[in-house]
């Protein structure tokens, strides 16, 4: 089965195509990062606008790069939500029309869910299964009894871990994304300040990072006004061993409360070193998998592993066909 599927729920633009749910025959991922940089963060509108630009040329790269017509194309996914509206947009009406020019049956797919079936590329997934989502916009720890069987058990009260690292980043006068810049600093400094590890005791599985943030962003302020130099690389490691511990912490509470076979990690701060190093340390008994780092930021790929197992599951049902046609 050949899935073709779109990937535009941000700043990414990124055309796949899937062979079977796993052989990717091409992953076309055009960043924006370098365009956003400047603003600290995504500008919506832009990134619609380079959408629009770019994204006929992103199609074009991933059919040449997978030396596959439309004609051979089963299936058309693309990411529905969550997301930027006026980039889901575009990525949804290209879609459509590529779909419907070729009579191909079309399914929209949840973003999160591409982050989930983004480990099963390269490792078969396992039910049942502790799912740690970590995102720029989401941290969830999610129960999956089988595919697309999930409860959300755990998530965030306030801010989405990602998000902390990006603001924590901007205070130290770092540059966007701040995740990645943060991860590599913490390997080379060492974590002597405590700051705090909100919920992490309450006996629930919920997160809280917004005091953790603001308590990091406390103490960088109130040192410069005293003008006590800082190293960025200190900070940066007692930032992230705070993180990972509340991470870690919870994801154990979670296995413990329901017995699994697997746990799998997904999201962009799945990409975080830190994460994945002390990951399989400190948490035994347990199979592990996380997506290639290629396959934990946006991309279409990951859309295309969830179709399939969609639409496997499911069939070209019109209740989640966008446009409600089906061939």
């Amino acid at each position: 089965m050949i899935i073709l599927a779109v990937e535009t729920s941000c700043d990414e633009t990124s055309v796949a195509i899937l062979k079977d749910g796993k052989e990717v025959l091409s992953n076309v991922v055009l960043s924006q990062i370098d365009i956003h940089k400047v603003f600290g963060g995504v500008v919506p509108e832009i990134a619609s606008r380079n959408h629009i630009k770019y994204l006929t040329t992103v199609f074009d790269e991933a059919l040449e790069k997978a030396k596959v017509t439309p004609n051979e194309i089963d299936l058309v996914a693309v990411t529905e939500g969550p997301g930027l509206i006026g980039a889901l947009l575009i990525g949804i009406n290209a879609a459509s029309a590529f779909a419907y020019a070729n009579s191909i049956p079309l399914i929209g797919i949840n973003h999160l869910h591409g982050h989930i079936y983004a480990a099963s590329i390269d490792n078969e997934i396992k039910f049942p299964a502790i799912i740690l989502l970590v995102s720029g916009g989401h941290t969830e720890l999610i129960y999956a009894k089988d595919h697309f069987d999930f409860e959300i058990i755990g998530q965030t009260y306030d801010d989405a871990v990602g998000e902390a690292y990006d603001k924590v980043a901007r205070v130290l006068g770092l540059s966007y994304p701040g995740g990645p810049i943060i991860d590599k600093l913490a390997q080379e400094g060492k974590a002597i300040y405590n700051f705090p590890r909100p919920v992490m005791d309450s006996g629930d599985l919920n997160f809280s990072f917004s005091g953790l943030k603001s308590s990091v962003i406390n103490f960088v302020h109130n040192n410069r006004q005293k003008n006590i130099e800082l190293d960025v690389k200190d900070v940066s490691a007692s930032f992230q061993e705070a993180v990972i511990d509340v991470l870690i912490n919870k994801t154990k509470a979670a296995i413990e409360k329901h017995p699994v076979k697997q746990l799998i990690i997904g999201g962009g701060v799945a990409a975080n070193k830190g994460l994945r190093r002390r990951v399989f340390e400190e948490i035994p008994n347990v199979e592990i998998i996380i997506p290639k780092m290629q396959y934990c930021t946006d991309n279409a790929a990951m859309i295309a592993a969830a179709a399939y197992y969609k639409y496997k599951k499911d069939g070209p049902l019109p209740n989640y066909l966008l446009g409600g046609y089906s061939t």
